[in-house]
């Protein structure tokens, strides 16, 4: 696992073509995730919501569209400069979030200010996942939901060795050429994918950190998955 600078360098470079690649490399489905990952999240509107690691800030804008009140923070300043902008073409459709630069190892709120604190496709780059997910916890009101959307390892093994040959080979190449620059950012996303827990080993980790009644489903034959967890 590359250390925090190394991943915020390596993010900070790519920033610029960031969601084309998200949306190129997806075929367009990671839009559909996020607003799965919202709807689990069953954030009302006016609900105080935080995301984590929010990059260039497609998810928080989710949130926002259906009247939560959004903060994204992120390590990497170069994104949050994409998501200001978007914010400001008016890409919430709604009251825009509020975008901050904070590392979610130590997040600058209080305790029990948040009524979720989602991530997505982030959690994975967070140095130390237990912090990062004992401090999601941390910053939840009691009853308050967490909920992580990230890429997982397919259960079914015929498909995962079909998605695997993309993932590795495929995705990699394309990837870090279209990138805009000298980048190993998209061979470094399956080997992360790779080394992260699977969706049942994640479940177990929320849980370690505190979360109850945690659950998770497949998206899109398991290439993600959404897990949910509340604090008690």
């Amino acid at each position: 696992m590359p250390t925090s600078e190394a991943v915020r360098q390596m993010f900070g470079a790519i920033a610029p073509r960031y969601d084309l690649l998200n949306h190129l490399l997806s075929a367009g489905v990671d839009r559909r995730w996020r607003r799965r990952a919202v709807a689990l999240s069953r954030a009302a509107k006016g609900d105080p919501v935080l995301d984590v690691c929010c990059g260039t800030g497609d998810l928080s804008f989710e949130f926002a569209r259906m009247g939560a009140r959004v903060i994204g923070s992120d390590f990497v300043p170069q994104m949050l400069v994409r998501a200001d902008a978007k914010g400001a073409r008016g890409g919430s459709g709604a009251e825009r979030p509020r975008f901050v630069l904070a590392d979610t190892l130590s997040l600058p709120f209080e305790r029990a200010t948040f009524q979720v604190v989602s991530v997505g496709f982030g959690i994975r780059n967070v140095e130390n996942l237990d912090a990062g997910l004992a401090e999601m916890a941390r910053v939840l009101a009691p009853g308050g939901r967490a909920v992580i959307l990230e890429f997982t390892t397919p259960p079914n093994p015929a498909f995962r060795k079909l998605f695997g040959l993309y993932f590795h080979r495929v995705l990699p190449r394309v990837g870090n050429a279209l990138a805009g620059v000298k980048t190993d950012a998209y061979t470094y996303l399956p080997n992360s994918v790779d080394a992260f827990p699977d969706a049942p080993q994640l479940a177990a980790r929320m849980e370690s950190a505190g979360f109850v009644h945690v659950k998770y489903e497949y998206l899109t034959f398991g290439i993600a998955a959404v897990h949910v967890g509340e604090v008690p």
